[in-house]
């Protein structure tokens, strides 16, 4: 079969990638051959997409437009190691590696003169509403920027960043559903607390915070502007913000982004 679009992992990551860009006709079923060492993962990827499964990796080098790594990056450098050179048919894939940690510089020794464009997504790429920084690597044209913005556009917006940066973009938007989760936690607690059954807690908590991102979203509103147009004067609101200052809500916040960034760059180096 001709693979355009060859994928190494059949994981979450890689099966959303793989659902959202059949749903939207990017590729066809017949033009993906995805790898994946377990064999009922296989069998359910052929059973429930119509594409191409592999337990061989090599054979998905053989991909000519975009071969995407969704594997574990402690498995990185095995895996790459028994590859062969992309580009053996005459045409040279674009690599996309969305490998949490893994430097351009370590993906480009493994592949010499390929180009590659290191990405981050994050969790909510799953259901289509991620947010993925991309860097490109030396070896990286804009047809293939093209090709690979086109693979990541499946699951949400893409953001062009330099590669200096990606700790930052893992800090922020990387581990970002954790913090967002704890916060829909906390007021779905707060909720309980007030007296309200823990279900539709719960339920306020979750839409409050869906449907101030869509209104952010939508009108472009800046944070202050909306905060401002919810907070009157004496009211319930304003007591409310005021003890999140109280409690270093802001500081907290910006702590956990750069400890997650300066941990991400211990375990890049």
């Amino acid at each position: 079969m001709l693979v355009k679009l060859g994928i190494i992992g059949g994981g979450v990551m890689g099966e959303a990638l793989l659902s959202r860009l059949i749903a939207r006709a990017a590729y066809q079923p017949g033009d993906i051959l995805i790898s994946d060492p377990m064999q009922q993962r296989r069998e359910f990827l052929a059973k429930q997409y119509g594409v191409g499964v592999t337990g061989d990796n090599a054979k998905v080098a053989a991909a000519t437009e975009v071969l995407l790594l969704a594997i574990k990056p402690q498995v990185f450098e095995s895996v790459s190691a028994a590859l062969p050179s992309p580009g053996q048919n005459g045409q040279i894939p674009v690599i996309l590696s969305i490998l949490a940690g893994v430097p351009l510089s370590k993906l480009e020794r493994a592949f010499p003169g390929v180009p590659i464009v290191r990405s981050m997504p994050n969790t909510p790429a799953t259901v289509g509403a991620g947010i993925t920084a991309i860097a490109p690597g030396t070896q990286v044209q804009p047809e293939h920027l093209d090709r690979a913005k086109t693979v990541l556009q499946a699951v949400g917006d893409v953001v062009q960043v330099p590669e200096s940066l990606m700790d930052a973009v893992t800090g922020l938007s990387g581990s970002g559903p954790a913090y967002v989760a704890i916060f829909i936690e906390a007021l779905t607690d707060g909720g309980v607390r007030a007296g309200l059954p823990r279900p539709i807690a719960a339920q306020l908590a979750l839409q409050t915070v869906l449907g101030t991102a869509t209104l952010m979203q939508e009108t472009q509103l800046h944070p202050a502007e909306l905060k401002d147009r919810v907070t009157s004067p004496g009211g319930t609101t304003i007591a409310g913000v005021a003890q999140l200052e109280k409690a270093g809500f802001r500081s907290a916040c910006i702590e956990a982004v750069q400890a997650a960034t300066e941990r991400s760059r211990q375990l890049g180096s």
